[in-house]
């Protein structure tokens, strides 16, 4: 049996220099796939936030001089970088967050994607020349970086989450204090030690790991933060909005969601459902656009839910090194312990269990890829984002009836559909409120598509050439030649 790599813990950047808190405290890092500590992860303390605070501004007087030529050389520095360390990144990735392989191999090279895009979109911050009313007016309009970036990032995706901040606020001239996840700070560190050596001036880039709540209540309303880049639950991101509210502070908000997904009947519903299943269980479930409440018209009903339950049970749940393995465990206890409530709440409400339903033995924190069909919309799992391999399926017979459900949840993140009809597919885009729509397959999250929800899942976008916005300020000048 081959050896399991070892787990790096994890220390603090500040002002280009990788150090312990300077209290000394550490957090432990869990091995989702065993339940044991691997490492551990520096836990800052205020004085080194005020270190990082400090290091950010000298460092946002030093990068935003430098021209985008210079900027996109870093990035895509990074990005060749992240191509390099792919295997080593991805290992420890599965360490501490317990994805496949495969999937955090991917990942990584995304955000070797996002890295590239953004080397571009650098290097097209235009500004523009407003005609004047006289001859001797001139009318600029500029476009610089905003300055000083607060982000926080989630431990679902450790490396594709933080990079759409980083490279974004990097290609706009600013500079950051990076929150990382503390439950998946290794990949982390590596995604931001690729910026660190593709040349990233030392201060220009930040990573602390604490307390999120005392790290986000220091960070949010201090003076010398002017942008709060924000990606996790609703809760937290509402309570962020208004604190940053109070301090004028702009804000990216990328929260959280519950995915409907409309099969119609002009679609072959066993395709469907096979497509579906294979997206569904990807990280475990544990993804703000993942497909959670499946509506399938008339009798394609039954159809689908067999091919799904068959792809579901086929499912070889293990450790993310295994070769065998098909889907990871759940990050932590505390998502198999919502499984379990979740679960619970629907067999009592009445919905039928097809498959699953169970934890996984007491090593890790594995959970069987579990289908609902029935299921009334009082169930939690009808209201609450499962964030887990939980699925649920209902039938549906009218587009009224359809519409009406996609949209009696106030979020608006991602929706799917699978249609073969262009005529249909009009009627989801102006019936169904989401601000990302995929049809027949899942086409987001890319670097050159917008991502981002509105509703109670956000606002802003992150990808496409809308990244680069949120980190830009306006300027107007008018000048008179005397």
């Amino acid at each position: 049996m081959a050896e399991t790599p070892a787990y790096r813990s994890v220390p603090l950047l500040i002002d280009g220099v990788w150090s312990p808190a300077q209290s000394g405290a550490t957090l432990p890092v869990v091995n989702p796939g065993t339940g044991e500590t691997i490492g551990t992860v520096a836990h800052a303390g205020i004085a080194d936030l005020d270190r990082a605070l400090a290091a950010a501004q000298k460092g946002l007087a030093t990068w935003r001089k430098v021209a985008p030529l210079g900027r996109a050389k870093v990035l895509n520095g990074a990005a060749r970088l992240l191509r390099e360390r792919a295997e080593d990144i991805a290992v420890q990735m599965v360490l501490e967050q317990g994805k496949m392989i495969g999937e955090a191999r991917g990942e990584v090279e995304r955000a070797a994607e996002a890295c590239d895009w953004m080397a571009g979109e650098t290097q097209r911050i235009y500004g523009r020349v407003i005609p004047g009313r006289a001859g001797n007016i001139t009318n600029l309009v500029l476009r610089e970086p905003v300055g000083v970036v607060a982000a926080f990032t989630p431990w679902n995706f450790p490396v594709n989450q933080i990079v759409r901040k980083v490279a974004g606020a990097l290609a706009a001239g600013c500079s950051l204090v990076v929150k990382g996840p503390e439950e998946a700070p290794g990949s982390c560190a590596e995604l931001v030690r690729a910026f660190v050596d593709a040349g990233a001036p030392a201060g220009s880039v930040n990573l602390v790991y604490g307390t999120p709540a005392e790290i986000s209540e220091y960070l949010v309303p201090h003076p010398v933060v002017r942008k709060i880049s924000f990606t996790g639950s609703t809760v937290v991101g509402k309570h962020l909005a208004a604190l940053a509210g109070a301090h004028m502070k702009l804000t990216t908000m990328e929260l959280g969601g519950h995915a409907p997904v409309l099969v119609f009947a002009d679609t072959d519903p066993v395709a469907a459902a096979k497509a579906l299943a294979g997206n569904k269980f990807r990280n475990a479930g544990q993804s703000c656009v993942n497909p959670t409440r499946f509506l399938v018209e008339g009798d394609g009903f039954e159809p689908f839910v067999e091919a799904f339950v068959e792809a579901a049970a086929a499912l070889r749940p293990g450790t993310g090194l295994d070769p065998a393995t098909t889907t990871g465990p759940l990050a932590n206890v505390r998502r198999v312990e919502a499984m379990k409530r979740l679960t619970a709440d629907a067999l009592a409400k009445g919905a039928t269990l097809r498959t699953g339903g169970k934890r996984i033995g007491n090593a890790g924190f594995f959970f069987e890829p579990t289908v609902f069909t029935d299921v009334p919309t009082n169930a939690a799992l009808m209201n609450e984002e499962p964030f887990g391999p939980i699925a649920m399926i209902n039938r549906f017979d009218s587009r009224a009836e359809v519409y009406a459900e996609a949209n009696r949840l106030n979020y608006g993140l991602a929706a799917y559909a699978f249609t073969t009809s262009s005529q249909t597919a009009k009627e989801v885009i102006e019936n169904v409120e989401s601000a990302m729509i995929s049809f027949n397959h899942f086409g987001l999250g890319h670097p050159e598509t917008p991502f981002g929800g509105m509703k109670d899942s956000g606002y802003g976008f992150e990808g496409g050439s809308e990244a680069i916005e949120p980190y830009l300020q306006t300027r107007f000048m008018t000048m008179a030649d005397l």
